[in-house]
């Protein structure tokens, strides 16, 4: 059995909607209900990461161990790989990120994402993605694609529809392409001697262009394995369109 530790990174600030780490879901703020659900996985540890004291305040009533990070960290990739420092963990242990706005994420998934880096030695990450089956998510710059070579490694992410069907997309893309593109799901799990390199790593161009931090640890040669799943992901929240279709979901 693969043994790892899940961080959750939480920040009040987010573009689309405003303290959503803390927005209620049944009445439990919404990082909570993640945590909650990181613990149906197998992971021997959960932490939360923020810079947060309100997140603080609200993980510690609901009995959580908390980080504090800097304020100052761009991404949810750079803000776990302080917590690394801070833990002193070891090169070959392995984290996995499961983001404070999944707070319908399945447990297994979590699972699948540690067992796949333990059995990839020449990935420096893991991620998790499912098949598309209709074209308004395939054009949806909001669905981040992934396409994967024979051994299950990213070849590249991206928010437009790729692969693109050269002839049968000449006239827009009206049906989905061969092979069945992939959503890309956003779950990672790290080996924590990666981590500790990954802050050092200079911003790549097409991070900056897609804002997608994935691309950066590929732009500079590290290998990201994909576990492609058959379970359609439960809804995240980025938008308050999000929210109030998963608030529904609880209430149900």
């Amino acid at each position: 059995m693969t043994v790892f530790t899940v961080v959750i990174p939480a920040r009040l600030a987010s573009s689309r909607l405003e303290r959503k780490a803390l927005a209620d879901l049944g009445g439990k703020p919404m990082v909570v209900r993640v945590a909650e659900r990181v613990a149906l996985s197998k992971a021997k540890q959960i932490l939360v990461a923020t810079d947060a004291v309100e997140i603080e305040s609200a993980c510690q009533a609901a009995g959580l161990s908390v980080v504090m990070t800097r304020t100052d960290h761009p991404s949810g990739t750079d803000r776990i790989a302080e917590v690394v420092q801070l833990m002193g963990w070891g090169d070959d242990d392995i984290v996995v990120n499961v983001q404070g706005d999944e707070p319908l994420i399945d447990p297994e998934l979590i699972n699948q994402v540690a067992d796949l880096l333990s059995q990839r030695d020449a990935a420096s990450m893991s991620t998790a993605a499912h098949a598309i089956d209709n074209v308004a998510e395939f054009t949806n710059p909001n669905v981040v694609k992934v396409v994967i070579d024979q051994a299950q490694l990213a070849l590249y992410f991206s928010r437009a529809p790729i692969p693109w069907w050269r002839d049968g997309n000449a006239q827009g893309v009206q049906s989905l392409p061969s092979p069945v593109p992939l959503r890309h799901i956003g779950i990672y799990g790290y080996r924590v001697g990666f981590l500790r390199t990954f802050p050092q790593l200079p911003p790549a161009p097409v991070e900056d262009c897609e804002a997608l931090e994935q691309l950066r640890a590929m732009w500079h040669g590290h290998k990201i394995a994909v576990h492609v799943t058959d379970k359609a992901p439960g809804p995240g929240v980025d938008t308050p369109e999000d929210l109030a279709r998963v608030r529904a979901l609880f209430k149900a």
